[in-house]
């Protein structure tokens, strides 16, 4: 069953965002917090590329793990950053005959170093090219049980002069042929809702599902804002520099996260992708929290 049949439901899915490791000791973590997140019966785990694409191997390596060993469906991004369209294909095509058949298609951020975006000279210009090339692909396979979703940008919704950019971009993504989107970063209800109902007012009607970080230091949340240009709460970032340790600032981030999840709920969001970091203890608390658990 692809994550477009578990959308089609309407039962709030459950999801984690894992990352590939680069050392052995991130290794160990990864394969500890994969386990005990799998316990909580997730509808599908995704795998990012890493920093602008730069660790497509071990991406790879963790798609296969979660398929084989613990039978949840992988969710592979994949971005056009630094690859021509014959390399696409290629990863494509190596992922489709592993019976992949969810992926997450993106643009891809600059490869650092480098302030603007260019695309490889024989490659993809914008992340709705990509969501076409994977439907060209798969059905040049016979397959036509392809899932395939995009993002969302909630936060940059909510400034006047992104928003019908956005809108017009998520569109564009729709008309190629994306099953759903999930979410970049943002904080507040409001923000996801208005991004769901201006789209659909539009036409532009898919799944939405929000992504959430529960931040568990002041540190965390100053990196995040860095990466994300989106601006941790004045209250949430008060609380995580006022702990006194590590276990009560995970327990002011988990508290923020779950308040701000039940209210996606609330409002009709399709489910939940949680941010992990690779460790599990925050993303369990705010399961717990949450009452998602499928195990």
């Amino acid at each position: 069953m692809t994550i477009r049949d578990l959308l089609a439901a309407r039962r709030p899915t459950l999801s984690y965002e894992l990352f590939p490791p680069r050392t052995p000791a991130a290794e160990s973590t990864l394969v500890e917090t994969m386990s005990l997140l799998a316990r909580t019966g997730p509808d599908f785990m995704s795998i990012t590329y890493g920093a602008s694409g730069s660790t497509r191997g071990a991406s790879r390596d963790v798609v296969q793990r979660l398929a084989a060993r613990h039978t949840i469906p992988p969710l592979a991004h994949l971005t056009c950053v630094d690859q021509s369209r014959a390399e696409l294909i290629h990863v494509i095509e190596e992922y489709l005959a592993e019976g992949v058949r969810d992926f997450l298609a993106l643009r891809g951020d600059p490869p650092k170093g480098q302030h603007d975006w260019r695309p490889h000279p024989d490659g993809l210009l914008y992340a709705s090219e990509l969501v076409a090339l994977l439907r060209e692909v798969a059905h040049g396979h016979g397959l036509d049980d392809l899932s395939v979703g995009v993002t969302a940008f909630p936060a940059q919704h909510a400034v006047e002069r992104y928003r019908r950019l956005g809108l017009d971009v998520l569109r564009a993504k729709r008309d190629a042929g994306a099953d759903f989107a999930i979410t970049q970063v943002f904080y507040r209800v409001e923000h996801y809702t208005a991004l769901v109902e201006d789209a659909a007012a539009e036409g532009v009607e898919m799944p939405i599902i929000p992504e959430v970080m529960p931040l568990v230091s002041a540190r965390r949340a100053t990196r995040a804002q860095e990466l994300t240009g989106v601006e941790t709460p004045a209250d949430l970032f008060a609380a995580l520099e006022a702990a006194q340790d590590d276990d009560s600032a995970r327990a002011a981030g988990v508290d923020h996260a779950a308040r701000l999840s039940r209210g996606l709920l609330d409002a009709g969001a399709p489910g939940i992708h949680i941010i992990t970091f690779n460790q599990h203890r925050a993303a369990l608390e705010l399961v717990d929290a949450m009452g998602l658990v499928r195990g």
